[in-house]
């Protein structure tokens, strides 16, 4: 019986979508719970082989996501800074971390999942940093574009390394430099030429 089906039957929980799932696994993130492949799968009316099979992992959920919440953060900063060149890009950057290194659900996955969290946040085979490193990319590409802006080093380069940068700062507690904010952002000034 399809998902479609089992809607019209009466005492039967339909089947969410995939995209439905991700935004029940978001909703989780947001509420600084734990997103477990078991209770999601539950609540949307899904096995949880069909979300093993959507995603892979719990790891991949978690960081789809992750991915709408840090694409906003991304949007809303730019835009909120407004303006172009070096200055502008760099105050962008710097509301994009601040507001990740403030945000409950960010801190809250770190304190409770350390592993998981650096896993899901800052492997390269995973999904939230490379999408990092591309929008970073697309920002300093918009400068250049612009015509305010000339980069220290090749855009890709450059995004890589300020999100590498970032990570390192933002999201490892066992360092003792975690959540250094104003020295990240001398450093962000200094990579970005502003």
């Amino acid at each position: 019986m399809s998902a479609v089906e089992a809607r019209g039957k009466p005492g039967r929980v339909a089947g969410a979508t995939r995209e439905e799932v991700v935004a029940r696994a978001r909703a989780e993130f947001l509420a600084c719970r734990r997103v477990d492949m078991s209770a999601t799968a539950a609540a949307c009316g899904v096995g949880r082989a069909t979300l093993y099979r959507w995603f892979g992992s719990r790891e991949q959920l978690l960081g789809e996501a992750m991915l709408g919440v840090v694409e906003q953060r991304i949007a809303d900063a730019r835009a909120h800074v407004g303006g172009h060149g070096a200055v502008a890009l760099l105050d962008t950057f710097d509301l994009i971390y601040r507001g990740l290194a403030a945000a409950p659900h960010v801190g809250a996955l770190i304190e409770r999942e350390p592993d998981t969290a650096l896993t899901v946040i800052t492997s390269s085979t995973g999904l939230v940093h490379p999408r990092m490193v591309e929008l970073s990319q697309a920002l300093i590409e918009a400068e250049v574009e612009h015509g305010g802006y000339s980069p220290t080093t090749i855009p890709p380069v450059l995004a890589y390394v300020l999100v590498r940068l970032a990570e390192g700062l933002l999201f490892n507690p066992a360092d003792d430099l975690s959540n250094d904010l104003d020295h990240l952002r001398e450093i962000l000034a200094a990579l970005i030429g502003a």
